[in-house]
């Protein structure tokens, strides 16, 4: 699925992105910073020469290798960064840890985009690798799909989505709070028409309504 939409219908352009379709040196003599800047040391990276050493997270979770991202705007920098030192292998890397698609990268290195992510190609690049991890079945599938959903429709959740400490495991972890917290036992009637021979049991699966109410209440911070 291409989630990507035209620069045009943001308007905007994250601080360092470039401000040319055009490739190589072409590209790098248009980027708004210096190469001596670009070389400074980035929130998810460290140059050491031809080394580079990604930050190390406390907890290894998927985005072991680079770090999580704040923002769509931190994944455009690092991507930037990394063309213009020509790591392109680790370009790819990036983009592929935070979801984003390799057509989306290919034209990006070829200059045909002037950066590699927006809100939303962030936003559901982070669902998609957090949620390939989780392996959601049934009612948990249609909760992530409505995640995408409200992605799509509006970019204050697509960019709180994205926020550093937001994950889709923390969201599903409210939801079952709820549903803990809001059992209703099920009538014995019910319980022998299914063949079910415990004495008790308790159901407490949000309505689709609350879900998505916990779901924007947990990203949105409310």
């Amino acid at each position: 699925r291409n989630y990507w939409k035209q620069d045009s219908e943001y308007g905007k352009m994250p601080p360092h992105s470039v401000n040319t379709r055009k490739t190589g040196n072409d590209r790098r003599e248009n980027c708004r910073r210096s190469e001596a800047e670009c070389g400074k040391v980035l929130p998810h990276s460290v140059n050491q020469g031809k080394m580079r050493i990604f930050a190390e997270t406390e907890e290894k979770h998927v985005f072991d290798k680079f770090g999580e991202f704040d923002s769509y705007e931190e994944i455009n920098e690092l991507a930037e960064n990394l063309f213009n030192e020509g790591d392109m292998g680790s370009l790819k890397a990036m983009a592929e840890e935070n979801g984003i698609q390799k057509e989306i990268v290919e034209m990006y290195m070829q200059g045909d985009l002037p950066m590699l992510c927006d809100p939303l190609t962030a936003a559901v690049g982070k669902i998609e690798v957090e949620a390939e991890e989780l392996k959601p079945k049934e009612i948990m599938e249609d909760w992530v799909e409505y995640l995408k959903g409200q992605c799509m429709e509006n970019e204050e959740i697509a960019l709180a989505v994205r926020r550093k400490g937001k994950t889709l495991k923390g969201c599903i972890r409210e939801l079952l709070k709820w549903s803990f917290k809001n059992q209703i036992g099920i009538d014995k009637d019910i319980l022998k028409a299914a063949g079910v021979t415990a004495s008790r049991v308790a159901l407490g699966i949000p309505g689709m309504g609350r879900a998505k109410k916990i779901i924007r209440d947990y990203y949105m911070g409310k």
